[in-house]
Formats: structure tokens, sequence, C-alpha cells
């Protein structure tokens, strides 16, 4: 049964995690079994990779037949605005041949059906709330600090979006006292991606975060400015939980205490509520690893269909 009491057969879904280095495609099927994957490098020519990807799934629909739905989770920034000319499109991205590229509709001449669209971050969202640490619950956040800093946010158990997406990574946030280095994001310079991502960590230092060791002076910049975003998210959602995953994160153990501090401090016991009682349980890592995406991508597949069956089912007078 679905989350709307919905029978669902066992059907199978397509998704595709389309990353800025690699793509993962997938099908699956609605318990978050993968019945098979394909890895593809998403390069610097988004044509061969999307012709990759339609070759992956096309043979896929041979070997085993039609899938209900396929879900893309993307790289972005993205357009989501069905009524914009560039609806489905990748925009303003910095990666080296992607900016304005037709990935929904690209996938959808040559594959057909049913496509799902959102990013890459809000897909893994979905993941942790269906399968992974914030099962479940109907409002959560899943963060990512890897070479950029992105916030997928779900909200009475969908991915929140309009005519774009959540782009928290890019809020600008207070500095440590005596902390003026111009931070790295080309567009906002010292916004939280600009000061805690991969990227920004090693231009700052000249070395990648991964190699740094936990007493460096870095990271209680980087701790500071999670501890906002963290904050701001608390704020404004209002989510049951938060994970906090990505490679930076993953890569430094000491770094998630001192965040869950760091939060609590900025905090400053505005908010009493059940959730926040226990830290350790409202930020938590994720739960699916680098499943996260394809699962993501199912995940969004999935729900594509149970809205379509909510809504049948609510059209049918008793």
């Amino acid at each position: 049964m679905s989350a709307d009491g919905l029978a669902v057969p066992d059907l199978l879904f397509g998704g595709v995690e389309l990353g800025g280095t690699k793509c993962v495609c997938v099908i699956g099927r609605r318990s978050g079994e993968i019945v098979a994957r394909q890895r593809i490098p998403t390069g610097d020519d988004p044509a061969k990779t999307l012709c990759a990807i339609i070759g992956a799934h096309t043979a896929w629909r041979r070997q085993y037949g039609p899938i209900a739905a396929l879900g893309v989770g993307s790289f972005g920034p993205l357009d989501l605005d069905p009524r914009s000319p560039t609806y489905g499109f990748i925009t303003t991205t910095s990666k080296p041949g992607w900016r304005n590229v037709r990935v929904l509709g690209a996938l959808g001449d040559e594959l057909g059906g049913s496509i799902a669209f959102d990013t890459d971050v809000s897909a893994a969202a979905m993941a942790e709330g269906r399968w992974g640490a914030a099962k479940d619950l109907s409002d959560h956040a899943y963060v990512t600090v890897g070479t950029g800093v992105g916030v997928g946010l779900v909200v009475a158990g969908r991915c929140v979006s309009g005519p774009s997406h959540p782009e928290l990574g890019h809020i600008r946030v207070a500095r440590l006292k005596g902390d003026d280095w111009a931070g790295a994001c080309p567009y906002h310079g010292d916004c939280v991606e600009g000061l805690a991502s991969g990227a920004a960590i090693a231009r700052r230092v000249g070395a990648p975060a991964e190699t740094l060791d936990a007493n460096h002076p870095v990271w209680a910049s980087v701790v500071d400015a999670l501890g906002q975003l963290l904050v701001t998210i608390a704020l404004a959602t209002a989510p049951s939980r938060i994970t906090l995953g990505g490679g930076v994160i993953q890569g430094a153990a000491h770094l998630l205490p001192r965040i869950r501090l760091a939060f609590r401090e900025r905090l400053n016991g505005y908010l009493q509520t059940h959730a926040l009682a226990d830290l350790e349980s409202f930020i938590q890592p994720p739960a699916l690893g680098e499943d996260a995406g394809p699962l993501g991508a199912l995940a969004l597949a999935i729900q594509s269909v149970e809205n379509t069956q909510t809504c049948a089912a609510g059209a049918i007078e008793p």
C-alpha cells in the first residue's frame, strides 16, 4: 500500500542521478530494490551523456519490460516551471558545457512516458524519507556538503519547489569575528557554499578538506556557517529531522558534533520542541550513503505514480 492507502503493484521504475562528475542510471522497485545499475561519466558533452542515458534505459526496457515512470534528479540550477520556455533545462551552472542544456525534453523525446524532474539533492531527500534516516517523516531536510552545498526540503511529504527550487547553500550568513576572507562562490562570495564547501576549503587553505586534521583553524568558519544554515532551515520549514552528509562531512568525523553545538548556540534557546530536545536525533547523517542519489531518482518516479493514483481516486465519486 502507498502512503495514501492505495494499492500499488510491484511495478518497475527508472531513475537517473545526473551529477556533476558522474551519472548513475537505475531501474528498481518500490521497495527500494535496485534491479540494474549503470554508471556513466557526466563529462563536458551533454549530447554524449544524454545519449548514453537513453541507451541504458532503452536496453533495460527491452530486457525487463516497460517502466511505470522515470525519475531524474539533476545537478542545477534547474528551471522547474512548466510555463517557462526553458522548463526542464539546466540553467546557470558553472559546469563546462552544461549551461542552458535541455535535459527533460531530450530524455522525453527518446524515452517517452511519465518523467519526474527535480534537483539531485531534493531527490536524495525523498529517498531518505522513504527508505533512510528520515523514514516515515513528512517534514525533513537533507543537506549535502561536498564540492558545493545543497539543500533538499520536504514539507508535507513533498519536495519544496516552485518555478525554481531551494538554493539555501547560497544564503549569506554572519561572519565569525575577525574572519574577512572573501569566500569562494563566484556569485555571492561568502555565502554558505562560498565558506563551507569542499571547493571553498581547498581554495582557502590550498589543500583538500579530507587532508586537514581536526584542529585546523578553517573548521571554525565551516562549522559556524553550517550551524547557521541549519538554524535557517529549522526556522523556515520546521522539519522533524535534518540529515547532514556529503563528502566534506563524511571525511571529517569531528564535524557533526561541532555543527550540532553551533546550531544550539546560534538558536540560543529560541525554539523548544520535542524534535530539538535530542540534537543527535534531530541532526544526523544520512542512512543511504552513495545510493541516496539513484534511490532519490527512483523515489521521484514512484511518488509521481502515487500522486497520479491519488488524483484519480479523488476524481471518482463514492
